[in-house]
Parts: structure tokens; sequence; C-alpha cells
């Protein structure tokens, strides 16, 4: 079996979502957040997505967290200031990032993402999202911490709710928040089967070609009359 292509296995590998890494973190740093995702799973095993970070506002001019994109994702990341209800922060807005590229978000949070056990990963025509965090040390004092994810399939199994394709959790300070998900669609690495057919079709004509020239160039010769 032939190794599978780096960047594919990047793909599929464990995706410990920014949005709780920055839930962690943000709640170290104020006590009470306003953390709130919204992503979208593409056909293609990419993220589109818009997550916000915020805190209450100490001032009029407080911006709230300080928020630090890898350099290697600053083209890709766009960060805007929010300040809204009395919080204070920025959203970051991004598409078509691999599931590798969002994994590497977390280093926004530093070492709290560490605290974090969460992953999504394909296994054939499904993906298998799971994992918790521990908010039983975040005041519930204006805490406000959702996640939502949108995928392009079926949605099998969950214990958030769900809105067709699209579930959501909201985490409750003071608890251990779990999360998992089974979601049905296509591989997007698989052998299409209409190009499989086509190319079955195309192996078989190139072999009846072969036996025919064969027969011709094999065959005894026709007999000349008088000789």
């Amino acid at each position: 079996m032939s190794a599978v292509p780096t960047s594919t296995a990047a793909r599929r590998r464990v995706l410990p979502l920014l949005l709780l890494a920055l839930l962690v973190a943000t709640s170290l740093l104020s006590g009470c957040a306003r953390v709130r995702a919204a992503l979208a799973v593409q056909p293609d095993d990419t993220v589109t997505g818009e997550i916000l970070i915020a805190t209450p506002e100490k001032s009029a001019d407080d911006p709230g967290p300080t928020i630090t994109i890898p350099s290697e994702l600053e083209s890709d990341v766009d960060v805007s200031p929010y300040r809204q209800d009395g919080y204070a922060g920025s959203v970051l807005r991004f598409s078509g990032l691999t599931f590798a590229q969002v994994a590497s978000l977390t280093q926004v949070a530093g070492p709290a993402g560490n605290a974090v056990k969460f992953d999504m990963r394909r296994v054939g025509s499904r993906v298998l999202l799971g994992g918790a965090v521990d908010l039983t040390t975040v005041p519930v004092d204006r805490a406000d911490f959702q996640l939502k994810i949108g995928f392009p399939g079926q949605v099998i199994d969950t214990n958030g709710d769900t809105d067709d394709s699209t579930v959501s959790w909201t985490f409750v300070p003071g608890e251990v928040g779990d999360t998992n998900a089974v979601v049905a669609f296509a591989d997007p690495n698989a052998p299409s089967a209409v190009n499989w057919t086509i190319g079955l079709g195309a192996m078989v004509a190139l072999a009846g070609a072969a036996v025919v020239v064969l027969a011709r160039r094999t065959r005894n010769p026709p007999v000349t009359p008088g000789r």
C-alpha cells in the first residue's frame, strides 16, 4: 500500500479546534468572556469560519484580549475589532483553511490550549468529532461560550443541538462540556465512481485491442495456390 501524501494526511489527522483553546485562554484572562465560533466544514475537507473572542470592556478604548495570529497564517486570517453589549475583543474570519492550518491557530492560546481535548478526523466516508473542555473553574458571571459547526452531509449522531446538517453546543461554566458528532459525507480524496468506471472501460478496450493485434500477428499466413 502506498504512503498517504503529507498534505492529505495533515488534513485528516486530529483537529484541535481554535474555539475551545481560546475558550480556556480567554477565561483565564478575566474570569468572564464571550467566545463564539461558527465554522463550516467544506466538501473538500477545508474549513471556513468566524470566531469571536471578547471580554467585558474596562474602558471606552479597551481593545479586549490580545490576539496573535501565527505568522504563516497572517495573510489567511482577517482580524477586526469587536465592541458590543459591553464586551470588547476581536473577530477572526477565514476561509479555505485545511484541518492542519486551523489546528495551528491554537498557537493563539499558548499553553492554555493543552488543557483542551478535541479532535475531528475522517474515517472513510464519515467525519468523527469528539472532545471535552473543563470549565469547572470558570465563573458563571457574564460567561458566553458557544460553538456551531456546519457540515456538508448528514449528521448521524451527536450530543449537540442539530438543525439539518448544523450542530451547535453551548458550554456551561462550572461544568465539563463534552462534544461529539458523527457526520457522513464523501471523502474528497476517494476515487470517483464515474472516473473508476471510465478507467475500467478504457482498460478493457485497450486489452481487447491488444488481443486483436496479437492474434493478427501470430496466425498462420494464407496458402498461395501452386506453391
